[in-house]
């Protein structure tokens, strides 16, 4: 359909709609969904969760969908076709589930990294960030399916996110926060964009005329829709006419309550109410809901399948980052003797934070069981390590099965207010979402039971986990107790605590745990995990096991109690006693080599007793698998971080993400990350753009071999060289320091080539002008930097070349000067 008969049909569609019809469809029609009309013929538009996977309309218990590396991990390939191919990878499990709009990308920065959230987004620099989200963004769109580009704007922590007013700079706004959306809707055009619950220098992100009309669609020349998160729009006039074209979830918001009125009254013109429906029936066009409908195509690969195995591990290991490597501990070999896998982590393994995003993947393979796959099962010893849940989660269902049949899961059964039984049935999981819908509207009483699977008398922890009053049997033990609410959106389904006691169990013990009815949605469940140890006797066992072998490889890391939605982080060191246990291996280990189970930055005050260190993130269903490969070197874990480490809390640009009185000050400005480290010349424990791979490189001969006619480098070019004896993936980094001191060095390009030992390549890096401006907030305009000079390296702390620039203006290039820095 060409854009004029689209536009003629989207006319005739409004036109055909009473004002209250017109207004129906500008909230959802359900939790994930747009509202659909028959007489205009628009399908109902369906939305699912999805940064890291496609979840569906339900939290837990849902379809199994693939579960993605997470998205710091992806962002550390430095690779935007690696993005695109998620991308594509999305959309088809979206098609398979028949969804038209995929809730993600994700691309807040990392502006401290005590963020919650940060595993959800991609890194702290605002032009890594953009050019990789709008690879995803095509990625998706390219196959049908809608991106929604999150959280617009000023989302970089959790704390009271829902009434937080993130107070920041003109510069700021405009050179950092904004800069990433702004070059993903000029490079790729997401058909959704997604306003924030928090509130930006004053102004309600739903409510923000200024940056979603002013910006957004004036400036930018933005065509798709503005859609509230969910819950996060609590006004009806402010809202509708700054510029917000969607309020979900659905059916009831503060438009569907109001806004007729409103117009009817002359508070709100009608052709405002015109516009916000034009840009969601464009929408519907696009996913193929209006207009010319879409067939689902069949038959792509399932979750579980060998293609998308090969595929996710692939991109795991990609992206995982070799932060140490001593005497080529590293890449290991299928030969090189036995290996001990000790820590928790090695068998809990972490695949994905906490909150909306995640998904039930087909399987999670642990590190531990990676490691025996490829290097066989005789040759790897399995220790476990300290705890470091505080939250347990949901039973395993190999632990527990339905009381009658025997079938692994657990048995619900629902009483209404006069305790008759309306539901009894059967989950292949062991916890459920209490949304008040379906079998679950009228409950009054939630039970939930099954039966221990244990081959021996044992000592567990069981108990439940989710908010409500509970009351909980097991083998003549009675236990009741009441689960607190987590504050803000969320707060029953995202972080739902868990509360277990130890006990002696044995083969076939029956639990039975009811809650009753609770205001709020919530997740419940049983919990079935091992009984706690002590610190002192995990650490004696781990180090028995490491002095038995020939290498240790210690997997520590990060739980959703500290990568979560809706709470930041306190502190970033790990958490238990996982750095005592990582000390007392290397003390006694032959070879120490460290698998860091995180998605974001932490402390490690070990770093100089160990040998390796592997920074993995959470590396989705396939990770023990993606670990191996990149321990092994069969995939090159040639991945750059994202963010920059400190070497202690408290140190870095910005850190704090608590609210004084309300407002979060963004006081390092646009200072943000490894720009604010360079400025104060403090040395981090890892620079933003680190990552040692498996080989050595050389840097000559860098030059600026095209310059726009204000004077920006486009191109910049130096010749590298592979030193070292395995093949390597270099990722070339270029940086701008301008000669004002108040604007900040900044990344302005990388590229990437592949070489054998030996072997160099001259390359070119294309360098983004966007990023070589400043904001004017006197004139209200950009105007260009006056560039002092360009740095040609592996990151800001092992610069290879620099390049003194003429004044802006000037064509003429100075001789490059060729030089290592290291701050």
């Amino acid at each position: 359909m060409t854009d004029a008969n689209l536009d003629s049909q989207i006319d005739e569609a409004i036109a055909a709609l009473s004002l209250d019809e017109k207004i129906q469809l500008l909230s959802g029609g359900a939790f994930f969904a747009l509202a659909g009309n028959d007489t205009i013929g628009l399908d109902p538009v369906v939305l699912s969760d999805g940064p890291t996977g496609v979840r569906g309309e339900v939290v837990v218990g849902g379809r199994e969908s693939c579960l993605l590396p997470n998205a710091s991990l992806l962002a550390q390939t430095w690779n935007a076709e690696a993005l695109g191919e998620v991308g594509e990878l999305l959309a088809e499990e979206a098609i398979d589930q028949e969804t038209h709009v995929v809730l993600g990308p994700t691309i807040n920065l990392h502006r401290t990294p005590l963020g919650g959230r940060l595993f959800e987004a991609f890194s702290e620099d605002p032009l890594l960030t953009g050019l990789l989200a709008a690879a995803y963004v095509r990625g998706l769109q390219r196959r049908g399916i809608g991106a929604s580009l999150k959280h617009f704007l000023g989302n970089e922590s959790e704390t009271e996110r829902t009434t937080v007013n993130a107070v920041m700079s003109d510069q700021a706004l405009r050179e950092v926060y904004l800069a990433p959306f702004q070059i993903v809707l000029e490079d790729a055009n997401p058909w959704t964009l997604m306003a924030a619950y928090n509130k930006v220098n004053g102004t309600p992100s739903t409510e923000h005329s200024a940056l979603l009309e002013g910006v957004v669609k004036e400036e930018w020349g933005y065509d798709g829709v503005v859609v509230s998160d969910w819950f996060a729009t609590g006004s009806c006039v402010e809202s509708v006419t700054a510029g917000l074209d969607l309020v979900m979830p659905g059916p009831v918001t503060a438009w569907s309550e109001s806004l007729a009125d409103e117009v009817r009254s002359g508070a709100v013109a009608e052709t405002v109410v015109d516009e916000h429906l034009r840009r969601i029936l464009l929408l519907a066009s696009r996913v193929g809901a209006f207009g010319e409908k879409r067939t689902w195509e069949k038959g792509l690969p399932a979750p579980a399948s060998e293609a998308r195995s090969t595929q996710l591990i692939n991109l795991a290991a990609r992206g995982m980052v070799v932060l140490k490597n001593d005497s080529q501990t590293l890449p290991l070999t299928a030969k090189g003797g036995n290996i001990a896998v000790i820590g928790r982590h090695g068998i809990d393994t972490i695949a994905q934070g906490g909150g909306s995003a995640q998904v039930r993947p087909p399987h999670i393979v642990s590190i531990a069981d990676g490691l025996r796959a490829a290097f066989g099962g005789e040759n790897v010893t399995v220790t476990d390590g300290v705890e470091t849940r505080m939250v347990l989660p949901a039973a395993p269902t190999s632990r527990v099965s339905h009381p009658m049949t025997g079938v692994p899961g657990i048995r619900v059964r629902v009483f209404n207010d006069a305790g008759v039984v309306t539901h009894d049935g059967h989950l292949d999981v062991a916890e459920l979402e209490d949304s008040r819908t379906g079998w679950l509207a009228d409950a009054a009483q939630i039970e939930l039971s099954a039966r221990l699977q244990v081959a021996e008398p044992t000592d567990l922890q069981v108990g439940v986990r989710g908010p409500g009053r509970w009351h909980v049997e097991i083998a003549g033990r009675e236990e009741a107790f009441e689960i607190p609410f987590h504050e803000g959106p969320g707060g029953g389904f995202f972080r739902p605590r868990s509360q277990a006691f130890t006990m002696r169990v044995n083969p076939g013990d029956l639990i039975v745990a009811t809650t009753k009815r609770t205001e709020l949605q919530r997740i419940v469940g049983i919990v079935v995990a091992e009984a706690r140890r002590s610190p002192a006797v995990a650490i004696s066992r781990a180090v028995a096991s490491a002095a038995a072998a020939d290498t240790a490889v210690v997997v520590v890391g990060n739980t959703p109690d500290q990568e979560t939605e809706g709470q930041d982080k306190s502190t970033l060191a790990l958490p238990g006693h996982q750095d005592a246990l990582v000390a007392a291996v290397a003390g006694q280990a032959r070879r120490t080599v460290v698998v860091v189970n995180a998605a974001t930055p932490v402390l490690m005050p070990w770093a100089n007793l160990v040998d390796a260190i592997l920074f993995v993130g959470l590396p989705g269903q396939e990770a023990g698998h993606a670990v191996a490969a990149a321990l092994l070197g069969d995939i090159l874990p040639e991945g750059r971080l994202v963010t920059t480490f400190p070497q202690a809390d408290g140190e870095g640009p910005a850190w704090t993400t608590t609210p004084v009185k309300g407002d979060l000050r963004y006081t390092e400005g646009a200072f943000v990350g490894h720009r604010g480290w360079y400025a104060q010349g403090h040395a981090p424990a890892y620079w933003f753009g680190h990552g040692l791979g498996y080989t050595t490189w050389e840097y000559t001969e860098p030059s600026v071999i095209e310059r726009a006619g204000d004077g920006a480098a486009t191109v910049v070019a130096v010749t590298v060289r592979n030193a070292g004896d395995f093949d390597g993936r270099e990722t070339v980094q270029v940086y701008l320091q301008p000669i004002d001191e108040e604007q900040p060095i900044r990344l302005i390009g990388w590229s990437q080539v592949e070489l054998g030992p030996g072997a160099e390549a001259r390359v070119e890096v294309e360098c983004d002008i966007r990023l070589q401006r400043h904001w004017d907030s006197d004139a209200d305009a950009w105007t260009s930097i006056d560039a002092g000079r360009i740095y040609v390296g592996r990151n800001l702390g092992d610069v290879r070349g620099t390049l003194d620039l003429a004044p802006r203006g000037a064509f003429e290039q100075s001789e490059p000067s060729s030089a290592v820095r290291t701050i």
